[in-house]
This record gives C-alpha cells, structure tokens and sequence, in this order.
C-alpha cells in the first residue's frame, strides 16, 4: 500500500521499504526471542515430570491426575477426555497458578461429547485404556508419557523425549536486600511456594530492537515434544511460504506462528505470516492423524526426521545395509504463555480426520455462489467512473465478473464505513448499477480505527471504553494507514456486537444487501510497534496480556464482521468476509487469501502448497492474488495466474496501488482472449465447486486437495505440491515456469484412467507422460475415470443469470465402465437450503449401459428451470444403436446422439429434463 502524508510519511517509508523486499530485521528469529532460545536449548538431562496415579480419576471419559515437577515441586493437573469420533484431549496447566492462564476460547464448537473409557491396565506406573474402536492411549508415570495407538499401531507419543518445560507463573526475584538510608531493611518478598527456577536472560524483560517488554507477569512458556511414528511427511501449520510437506528444521529456525504483516514475504522458509493455525497432519499408507496445538500466543515447531535429517553418507549406509529402521518425525511445540492443550484426531482415514477437525472446530459454511466466481480488485478504483469503467470493460469484453472490490482509498481519510465524498459521492447509486447487471461490491473494513474524536466509530467506542489498552492502561494508541490509531477489543463480547451495528443499512451509509466485507491488516497490523504489531504487554479488556491472546485477534474481528452481516440481512443472507488473519476456527466465519504476493513466477508456483496447506487445516476457501500484489506481471505470467487460480477456491485479481493498471485486456488481444477463456473455464465449473463446498460444509472435506487424500497408499505423491485435485473428480497440474513448451505429469491410481476432455485423450494411472505440445492456452486438466462432472457451458456476465441455464454432464468411465458423480444448487444466497429444506441435491450413476438421476433429499421444496442440455460420455467401446430416456412418469423417448470411434466419445443431445427430476437414459 501506499506511502501515507505529513507525520506518517517517515514511519510509513520504513515499513514500504520491504516493497523491494521484505526486510528480516523488522521480525524475530528464535535467538532474538527469550522463551524460544529457553525452549529450544532445553535439556532436561534427568526427567523432569512424574504422574502422581495415586490422585489417579477416571470418570467415563475423563481421566485426571496429579503431575509433579520433580526440579520444582510445582504441581500440575493432566486431564486426558476420551471424545466421539476418534478423538483425545491433552491438557495440561498448573494445579495452583498466582493467576488464571489464559486458555483459548471460541475456537472449539459447544457440545463436544466424551465416549467412556474402557480401563485395560491400571497400576503405579501404568494406565492403558481404549475406545470403543480399540484405539488405546498408555500413560506413563515416570518420567511422564502417553503413547496413542490405532489398534496395536503405536502413531503418536506426547514426552517421549522428556521436552516438556512448563514455566509456572512466580513471583520477581527480589535483588539482594540493601540497607535504606534510614537504617531499616527492606520488607521480605513474597513467599515463591519453595519453587525456584535458575534465572535466565530475557525471563522478567526483553528488548527487541527500540521496544522493550516490560514482562509483568515474567517467564511462563510451555513447551513439549510430540512424535510421530512411523511417519516421514507431516503438513499444516500455516501461514508460511513453504512447501505442503513441512521440511525439517535441522539447522534453521523453527517455523513460527505469530501473526504479522509481511510485505513482499521471502519464499521457502518458516517464516510467520499473517496467519497461525497450530494444526498438523501426518500421513502414511497405513493412516492419516491430526493434531491441534491449542494455544493463541506466539509458538514455534521444530521438526526433525530420523530419515531425512540424515547425512548422504548414512542413507547410502542404511541402503547397502537394507536397514528397516521405522521412520518417525519428531516435532517440539512451544508457546509463550497460555497452557498446554491439544486435540488428537486419529482418523484413521484423511477423510475421517477432515470431519473429526470440522467437529472440533467449525467448518467452512457454504459460502453464496457469487463468492466462489471471479473477483476483481485493486488498491484503488479511483471514483465512481473508474468503478463504472471497469464494469463496463468486462461487458464490453464479455469476460464474466461477479465482484468488484474497493480497497482504503475509497474512504473518507481512512474512516473505514464512510466513502470520500468526492470521488465517492454517490455509492448507492453506483451500488444500484452494479446490482443491476448481476454484480456484488466488497469494501475495506480494517480494524484500526482513525484517532479523531469527530469520527462517530472512534468517539462512539472511546466513550465506551472498548479499546485495547497499553500497559499503562490508556488506550493504546499506534500508526496505521489513517495516522494516529486505536483498536477494538474485539475479544470482548460487547465490542463485537457493537462492532456489528456498524454494519447495519442505516448506519453503515451507500451500502445495500450487495455490500461485503474485507477485513485487512488484522494481524493486527500496527506500523510502529514491534515486529509492526501490538506490544505484547498491551492489555485487553479481560485483563490478559496481549502476548496471551494475539493470534487469535484477528479472527475475533471477523467473528464481529460476521455477526454485523447477518444482523444487516435480519439472518436471511449468507455473509460473505475476506481476512488475512486467521486461526483455528477462523473458516466459520470467511475465506483467506495468501497476502501480498509478488508477480513473480515463484509467487506463482508459492500459491498452490500455500492454499493445499490451508485447505487441510480447514481454511479451505483460499486463493492468491491473481497476477501478484506487488510489481507489474507481463502478459505470460498474468495469463498462467489466471489459468491456474480459476483452479483453487477464492479467484480474485488484485494489484498494489504503485503498479500499472492489469485489467484482463490490458495484455492484448491474445491474452485477453486466453484469461476469458480461463475466468470461463471456472464459471463452466462453478455448479461443481458449489456441490464441492456443500459437502465440505457437510463433512468437512476441501474442494481442493492434495493428490495423496485420493490416493493414500501411493507414496510417490506426499510431497507433490504442483498438482492437485478439485474434488475427486478432476487434477490440474498448471503451468507455473516461465517460457514452457513442455510439462512432466505424474498419474496416480494404478487402476485410474485419466481422460484430457478437451483433447480427447486418456490416460493411464501409474504412469508418467511428458507433454511436448505445449501453447499458451495448455492448461493441464483432467477427468478422473469412474466420475460425472456437472458444467454450464453458456457464457454470461454473472452467476446471477446462470440460475436457469441448462447443465451438461461430462461422464468418464472407469475400467469397469462405470461412474458417478453428484450435484449440488440452492437459491445460491439465502439460508432457505438449510432452514426450509429448498436445494437440489442430486447422484448420476452410469452402469451397465444405463444413466440414472436420483433423489437424495425426496424432501427438498426448491424448484427450478434447469434442464438437462447434453451428455458426453467419453470411454464408451462400442456405438449405440439407440438411445432412449425415461422421464419419472415412465414416458420414454429416443434421443439424439452421435458416436466418435476413434475417441470413444458419445454425445448425446437434448435430453431436455429437468436437471431436478428423476430419470434414466439407456444405451441399447
């Protein structure tokens, strides 16, 4: 963004410098960070923690005990929850804190259910017990551990490396006593319990750079190992801009989860971004397990591996020697304040553990149709005209758009919910006209709030005292882009929902029902504070420090934002938020984008693992800048962005302010015509993505996924992260280098045939094919063998006119000549689906020579015109001699087709039924 006037302008050049790249200096590695150096160069030598199994209590699916620091004699409390669906709960704190530790609320959905216990082995140093599906958990009691099993498997064990380090809250060490002028001595310090730690540096204060922590409440980090056995590829843990497969950190630093504002972010490390969600898979062949890392303060993962840590010369060792060691992938976790608690989900299938996660903590609900097409942005539409211009250019260039978004500019002098009078004099009218041709707006809402006491939002919330509040307990006051700043509380319940009334039609001016909402800069983005976000002794309005809660602020934003969009319909209207910062739980509330990026083709590349991450940590509606945020993309870059972002989930162009104009004609008439062609290519797709969506609010599986979560056994596929699938039905391989005339693609499933419905080719699963015919309109996509895709081929400007468009059903065989596929549609906007039953939920099966369409809600009320244009088949042997179709009044009729041989593709034309009917079309 750009550079701001007057006092701002020197703080402000600071932070744009990272346009030319983002300047590490400005963030923390873990030597400049006290409790991760303490963490990470702990070295408990003896054990350190035993469980007391005499104050041992198991009551149904709750098992707690007593733990003893054996250095210390602190005391500790470890509840152990046996829950539905597969799932375990470790938590552990301080049996008797100086004061509460603050623990993570609202990420974890209300009315979790316990399963009983059933106690295999109990004694003094031992206590095993299992689930109804004869999964066990073994705790150990010197030194403590807990092993997990699925079945006789051992998959994941909590201290096995005696890591765990919990700095319980104490009182400051006192210096030694000194006389007083007038003689007397000083009082005594308070009484510590009889525990006392070794002093270290940076324990009561720490500086970084010109900002100082003044600590008040001192050291109180928590730490601990957990492994994965028999494992070699863990994943999750986002924001970062790395591979999907997390890399070991043997030699670097960990890879942190603080939520910062990153320009121009460096690629392939564990550097933070805007995001935390401390959410990690495994997988292997055998089973997939997640596990949630329940804490909102700054944290860090170390990850090491027995096998790929090792040196060249031991991996020839171990190759000559046949050696069967059992891979297994150790990881350390640990946070600066809060306690230990962590959610284990033990699949045993991705599937499983996709559903057991989005029980936990929320799925993605499903999102309004309009959301899931094309958008387009940039910092800034200058006024009115330039809004209507560019609405006016995807009419005249017949290139579909149903969002256009208004970045900071648009405001009065950064005061988010007001326009500029000048340039915007007139939004509900401007509002009206893109309404008109089917068309949505997006507006900035940030959560800084411009220090001006004749700013309604600003007086209206300081007048309440709903402000984060610095250390001194004054409003905390920072720079962002209006200047002189303060911040909401948004983790008070009050503040959220007067931060929803914000929204409202009479109060949030020139907006109407077609109004949306983008949530930036929530890290918080702070530009002079430290690390550009709040200090961490800042104070919330729940008396915890901001160190305790930061990660999750911004998801509390949204949370408000989100409250303020259903007030604003009367709850009749599905909201649709973009953020940037997010946490676990953050996918209830909106979608994410991957942050400024830059239009470089390694950004490119970046975006796809960025979005495979967030898509299996339950962020599954994500996207990246089309074209890349910063810098000026050439029409090769631009036209390969399109290509492959029209593939993952949030499709939104957007450009930094300082970069030349990048509208889809811009490029010429070849590249023009190109991204036309792949913005429709989405739209084609987009009754798909929905029904993908749905189900992922059902079950919580993503539309997008990595290649392994279909095909689980094939090992080959765990660290690709340049192809994907979109559902199970199609896999894209993009093309993400620069100048390409070839591309090497990898086809899994030994049984799968792959079909190219475009160029009329298949292809064979577990083979290779490298691709030589490459243009610049190749965009590697295909059908997976066994499916049926719904499409709406026809053009249009918006989702909006495609209601009633008729439906194409792509089917392609698999080896047994058979597929399958279902659909998904409601109104696309409103809650009817789920509150009076009115969507379409239907299944096409193909055997046997035989195309069925069947009801899987008998119940549902929603009707529509649609109807059934074309079926392609593609796989087909032999020619039909005829084609007949049986309408559900038993009423058959021959049909239309023709019979390509050489490609084994029928096409039969016209069915002309109601998409939401039943029937069946026989070939004789």
């Amino acid at each position: 963004m750009r550079l701001l006037h007057g006092t701002l302008l020197v703080l402000s050049s600071l932070i744009i410098s990272q346009i030319e790249s983002v300047d590490r200096n400005n963030f923390k590695s873990c030597a400049q960070s006290g409790f991760c150096k303490r963490q990470r160069d702990h070295n408990p030598g003896e054990p350190s923690y035993k469980a007391d199994f005499a104050t041992l209590s198991i009551e149904n699916g709750h098992l707690s005990c007593q733990v003893l620091n054996l250095k210390n004699s602190v005391l500790f409390q470890l509840d152990l929850y046996l829950l539905k669906d597969n799932r375990l709960r470790f938590r552990f704190n301080e049996l008797n804190p100086l004061k509460k530790r603050y623990e993570v609320e609202g990420v974890i959905v209300d009315g979790l259910e316990e399963e009983k216990f059933v106690v295999v082995r109990k004694d003094s140093e031992i206590v095993e017990l299992k689930n109804s599906l004869n999964n066990k958990v073994v705790l150990y009691s010197n030194p403590l551990k807990a092993e997990f099993y699925i079945g006789d498997y051992l998959i994941a064990s909590f201290n096995s490396k005696n890591l765990l380090k919990f700095e319980h809250l104490r009182y400051k060490p006192v210096p030694p006593e000194q006389p007083q002028e007038n003689g007397e001595a000083q009082a005594e310090p308070p009484a510590q319990n009889e525990t006392s730690d070794p002093e270290e540096p940076d324990m009561w204060e720490e500086t970084y750079k010109s900002h100082t922590d003044s600590k008040p409440n001192g050291p109180q980090s928590v730490g601990m190992d957990i492994s994965f056995h028999d494992f070699e590829h863990v994943f999750g843990i986002p924001q970062h801009a790395d591979k999907f497969a997390l890399r070991s950190t043997a030699g670097t630093d960990p890879y942190r989860l603080y939520n910062l504002d990153v320009f121009e972010y460096e690629l392939n490390n564990g550097m933070a971004l805007y995001g935390s969600i401390p959410y990690m898979l495994a997988h292997n062949k055998k089973f997939t397990i997640g596990l949630l890392w329940l804490n909102a303060a700054e944290t860090w993962i170390d990850v090491k591996s027995n096998k790929a840590d090792k040196s060249i010369f031991s991996k020839v060792a171990d190759f000559i020697s046949k050696s069967n060691e059992i891979p297994q992938i150790d990881t350390h976790w640990f946070s600066e304040s809060g306690i230990i608690d962590i959610y284990l989900m033990l699949g045993p299938k991705a599937t499983d553990v996709f559903r057991q996660y989005g029980e936990l903590t929320g799925n993605t609900p499903l999102p309004p149709l309009f959301s899931i097409a094309y958008h387009q942005c940039r910092w800034n539409y200058n006024d009115e005209d330039d809004v209507k211009n560019v609405n006016a250019g995807f009419e005249d260039h017949q290139i579909p758009m149903d969002v256009l978004w208004l970045d900071i500019e648009h405001t009065n002098d950064k005061r988010y919910f007001t326009w500029d009078p000048v340039k915007f004099p007139t939004p509900d009218q401007m509002m009206e006209h893109l309404s008109n041709y089917g068309r949505k707006l997006v507006t900035i809402v940030d959560p800084h709030i411009k220090s001006d006491s004749n700013y309604h939002v600003y007086s209206e919330a300081k007048e309440k005292g709903y402000f984060v509040k610095d250390k001194n307990g004054n409003d905390l006051d920072g720079w962002c882009w209006p200047g002189s700043s303060a911040w909401p509380d948004f983790l008070n319940e009050e503040v959220k929902n007067w931060w929803s009334t914000k929204f409202l039609l009479e109060n949030y001016k020139g907006t109407t029902l077609d109004t949306y909402t983008w949530n930036d800069m929530n890290e918080p983005s702070m530009f002079n504070g430290p690390e550009i976000t709040f200090p961490k002794d800042a104070v919330h309005l729940n008396g915890f420090e901001h160190r305790d809660v930061h990660n999750i602020y911004g998801q509390n934003q949204v949370k408000a934002t989100f409250l303020g969009h259903m007030a604003r319909s009367n709850g009749q209207r599905r909201p649709f938020i973009l953020t940037r910062s997010t946490f676990a739980g953050s996918q209830r509330y909106g979608a994410v984008w991957t942050g400024d990026n830059t239009a470089e083709w390694e950004h490119l590349q970046i975006s796809i693992p960025m979005c495979l991450t967030f898509s299996v940590t339950g962020m599954s509606f994500c996207g990246a800048d089309v074209g890349g945020f910063f810098k000026n993309p050439d029409s090769e870059l631009m036209i390969r962005w399109y290509q492959a972002a029209a593939y993952q989930p949030f499709f939104r162009s957007h450009a930094h302010i300082d970069t030349k104009r990048r509208e889809p004609w811009i490029f010429g008439d070849e590249a023009v015509n190109l991204i036309r062609d792949a913005i429709h290519s989405r739209y084609s797709l987009i009754y798909y993505w929905y029904t993908l969506f749905y189900l992922n609010e059902k079950n919580g599986k993503p539309p997008m996924l990595p290649i392994w979560v279909e095909f689980p056994e094939e090992s080959e596929f765990y660290d690709v992260d340049d192809q994907h699938m979109v559902g199970s039905a199609i896999m894209v391989k993009p093309i993400t280098t620069k100048g390409a005339t070839s591309i090497d693609i990898k086809f899994p499933g030994k049984d799968e045939i792959w079909y190219d419905v475009k160029a009329l080719r298949t292809f064979q699963g577990g083979s290779s094919t490298k691709f030589t015919d490459i243009t610049l309109a190749t965009v590697p996509v295909f059908h997976r063998g066994g499916s049926i895709v719904p499409y709406k081929f026809r053009l249009r400007r918006s989702t909006t006119q495609m209601a009633d468009d008729p439906f194409t059903l792509i089917i392609c065989l698999n080896k047994q000549g058979s597929a399958s596929g279902l659909l998904y549609f409601d109104d696309g906007l409103s809650f009817n689906y789920n509150n009076s039953n009115e969507f379409v939920f239907r299944e096409f099966n193909f055997s046997g020579n035989k195309l069925v369409s069947k009801n899987l809600e008998p119940n549902s009320l929603f009707k529509t015109f649609a109807w059934l244009e074309r079926v392609i088949i593609y796989g087909i042997n032999n020619e039909p001699k005829k084609v007949t179709i049986e309408d559900s009044n038993s009423k058959s009729s021959q049909l239309q087709f023709s019979f390509d041989s050489k490609s084994k593709v029928l096409l039969i034309r016209k069915p002309d039924v109601n998409i939401n009917s039943d029937w069946s079309i026989l070939l004789d």
